[in-house]
């Protein structure tokens, strides 16, 4: 296999320095040393992360036994523990955390605008419209509030996208009308709530402040499934992508078919939202920090997608193990720890983009 460096391309376009390994039948793919020591440091993370949290709740278990167990060498009183009760849990984390970093990725990327995110764009709140209406009106179980979210995020997202579009999509316009729709669901969420019986209310609330807790196998399964079909769907388009970065005509006359693309990655990230929300309820900010902090850790151009989804996993892992031991006995949803940090970020974020004159 030859490799080829492409440092001088890489430093004349802000990004690191990269090398192209090609193999047999004109196979080639392109590595950036950075990004893949980055994506490996984050995946240890993931993992570190993973094995304190498992280990941590009222009955704490050492990390060694938490391995052990988890390679199928631990007591009964471990494997009951870890394998029925918390390794759900911590799953469910990973997919969400994982899901969102992509996601955000995704449209981030596709608006070419850092605060391009399901949270600022609305998907969230129509997640959160279609199982208030589940919960609301129809007294629906887990499985069908399940359901109502993913309805109420994919019609969202389609209007959105169909509002936002003239001509093509662009990025500040797109922001604009996800931030206008998420005005008018607020609303719709706020109504659903006065209508609601004391008991559906306490349900609905629950539900709407993104929580791990109770979350077993049956959350687990769907989710897998789903990143597991999305995920290679959207890294096969990471190279069109990148390029759509550059501009529409830039892209077509690479020849890439933009808005078939464009339609394509969105409807992915949509569906890996809304299917985070379902599982876990909306838990914020995630999707809007982690793609930017992986793209600062990795200082490779593009959407970075795959350390965005790492960064995004640990972000709700480290979040989760705060939630536990930071505030004693009175545990509070992730959904609060991620808002607490998220909103700080986002502050942040609009002073920096602010500074460069881009807003």
């Amino acid at each position: 296999m030859k490799t080829a460096k492409s440092g001088a391309g890489a430093k004349r376009f802000g990004g690191a320095p990269s090398r192209g390994l090609r193999g047999p039948g004109g196979i080639s793919l392109r590595v950036e040393p950075r990004a893949l020591a980055v994506g490996l440091l984050l995946l240890g993370a993931v993992l570190v992360l993973a094995v304190l949290l498992i280990g941590t709740g009222d009955f704490e278990i050492a990390p060694a036994d938490v391995v052990r167990t988890l390679v199928g060498d631990g007591t009964p009183a471990h494997d009951f523990v870890i394998n029925d009760l918390r390794l759900p849990r911590v799953l469910v984390a990973v997919l969400v955390g994982a899901a969102l970093g992509m996601a955000g990725g995704i449209f981030q990327s596709v608006s070419r605008n850092p605060l391009g995110s399901p949270d600022l764009l609305g998907f969230g709140y129509g997640s959160a419209v279609g199982a208030l209406v589940v919960i609301v009106l129809f007294k629906g179980g887990a499985g069908e509030v399940a359901t109502g979210a993913v309805v109420g995020g994919v019609l969202t997202g389609v209007a959105v996208y169909l509002l936002a579009y003239k001509r093509g999509i662009h990025g500040y316009r797109l922001v604009l009308v996800g931030i206008g729709a998420s005005a008018m669901l607020i609303a719709v969420i706020q109504y659903l709530l006065t209508k609601a019986q004391l008991v559906d209310a306490a349900r609905a609330m629950v539900w709407l402040t993104g929580s791990l807790a109770g979350r077993d196998w049956a959350q687990v399964w769907p989710l897998l499934a789903t990143c597991l079909v999305v995920f290679p769907l959207v890294l096969g388009q990471g190279r069109a992508l990148r390029m759509m970065e550059m501009g529409d005509d830039a892209a077509y006359a690479l020849g890439v078919r933009v808005e078939r693309t464009r339609i394509l990655l969105m409807f992915a990230a949509i569906v890996l939202t809304t299917a985070a929300s379902a599982a876990a309820g909306p838990i914020s900010f995630v999707a809007l920090a982690a793609p930017q902090l992986a793209r600062r850790l990795t200082r490779s151009p593009g959407a970075n997608l795959l350390s965005g989804a790492l960064m995004g996993a640990a972000l709700l892992l480290a979040s989760d193990w705060t939630s536990q031991r930071v505030f004693g006995s009175d545990q509070l949803p992730v959904g609060v720890v991620t808002g607490l940090v998220g909103g700080v970020y986002l502050l942040w974020l609009l002073v920096t983009e602010r500074k460069a004159g881009r807003i």
